[in-house]
């Protein structure tokens, strides 16, 4: 079933590159993950560890960086754990943890600013992390690595695609969201410029209409956010679609929109492109990362809370709260409400949005168990919208057929 595709709240990702074959072990000083790994052979056909973690995408690392500390022995597996990370990751500064090392932050906006159909600014400081120096800070040295698949997660065994298996106290799967026809999706283009000056802001979200798309057309905005060294990332952005607007479309719109603010484009500038599923997983004993619910699937978000919460499932807390369970199912239904909207709507709801008081904006988009604080958001949001979009809003958190303007073609994607 299509859905109306909206745009991106966040570069807030976390993908795992499943492309690699063949199990190979590594013991390896993980701060230099491509140079510095030695292949041994594996001689024993069940291993045993503290806990065994399969993915070592940022949750995954940080997880078993976490565990070290503690002291623990463990085990990851990877289809290719030599791999650099390529991504943009960004939180909010109040979600990471004070464990990490601040030369992981490569710019911090006090004050980023979004526009709807009129300007805010949010109180609310918003972190880039530098790729490179995140991926090395979580130290996964002492670590057991392993090349390969996990086919099967059982509670204490895993079972890697060539028949080996490996033994654990605890078996946690943090392998992401695989990308499934139907699955909606996050889409992004963006191209890396120079910071035109200071007097340009942040921005998280702009919804202004110079990017060249059709008013009828799925919406998408402007993400801009200073990266480090003087450089700024613009992205287009896409919170989801099923199937979600194709990033040649969102590469057209991005130089629309620079062109028409004046801002020079050589054409040989680095281009980040995104596209990741936001559902798929769930709040569940023995998940972490996107796979365990991590991933706000209205918004996009997942590092943050990933990083926030690696300590506490290092010590054993795996429980999932009920208060959890029942948020993200409130998020779910926050993502049917922003796919039943029609086009021209969206603006006005994250107007909405955004003069909420910063307190329940911070309960929406990260109180992962703050069942009262995201009912207060939704409740105060869905009183703050026009009454038209606030009949659409309740029909599709209530699975109630679609109530869409005559030819607007929007739908509930289920």
């Amino acid at each position: 079933m299509t859905a109306r595709h909206v745009g991106r709240i966040a570069v807030i990702r976390s993908r795992h590159d499943e492309r690699a074959t063949g199990p190979t072990e590594t013991h390896h000083d993980a701060r230099y993950p491509a140079e510095t790994e030695s292949s041994r052979p594996c001689f024993d056909p069940r291993v045993r560890a503290d806990i065994v973690i399969c993915g070592l995408g940022p949750a995954g690392r940080a997880l078993a960086y976490r565990c070290l500390v503690r002291g623990m022995s463990v085990i990851v597996v990877d289809p290719n754990p030599r791999r650099h990370w390529r991504a943009t990751y960004a939180a909010w500064t109040d979600e990471l943890p004070a464990w990490l090392a601040g030369t992981t932050l490569a710019a911090t906006v006090a004050l980023p600013r979004a526009y709807g159909l009129r300007a805010h600014t949010i109180p609310r400081s918003y972190s880039v992390l530098d790729t490179g120096r995140l991926q090395r800070s979580l130290d996964i040295t002492g670590a057991t690595v392993l090349t390969g698949r996990a086919t099967r997660l059982d509670r204490h065994i895993v079972t890697l695609d060539t028949g080996r298996t490996l033994q654990a106290e605890r078996v946690i799967d943090a392998r992401g969201l695989r990308r499934r026809p139907g699955r909606a999706e996050q889409t992004a283009y963006g191209l890396i410029l120079d910071d035109p000056g200071p007097d340009e802001p942040a921005l998280f979200m702009d919804w202004r209409a110079d990017n060249g798309a059709d008013p009828g057309s799925p919406r998408s905005f402007l993400y801009r956010i200073p990266i480090g060294g003087d450089r700024v990332l613009f992205e287009e952005t896409c919170l989801v679609g099923a199937p979600p607007i194709d990033l040649g479309e969102l590469a057209r719109r991005l130089r629309c929109r620079l062109r028409a603010r004046g801002i020079p484009v050589r054409g040989d500038e680095p281009v980040e492109r995104v596209r990741f599923p936001v559902v798929g997983g769930a709040p569940r004993p023995g998940r972490f990362g996107a796979a365990g619910g991590y991933l706000h699937p209205a918004t996009g978000y997942s590092v943050g809370a990933a990083l926030a919460a690696a300590g506490d499932i290092a010590d054993g807390h795996t429980r999932v709260p009920n208060a959890a369970r029942a948020v993200y199912r409130l998020r779910r239904a926050g993502l049917r409400a922003l796919l039943a909207l029609p086009p021209s709507e969206l603006p006005g709801f994250f107007d909405a949005f955004f003069e909420l008081d910063i307190n329940l904006q911070y309960a929406y988009l990260s109180g992962r168990a703050d069942f009262a604080g995201t009912v207060a958001a939704m409740t105060r949001l869905f009183a703050g919208v026009p009454p038209g979009t606030r009949a659409r809003l309740a029909a599709a958190t209530l699975h109630l057929p679609p109530l869409s303007p005559p030819g607007s073609g929007s739908v509930i994607m289920e």
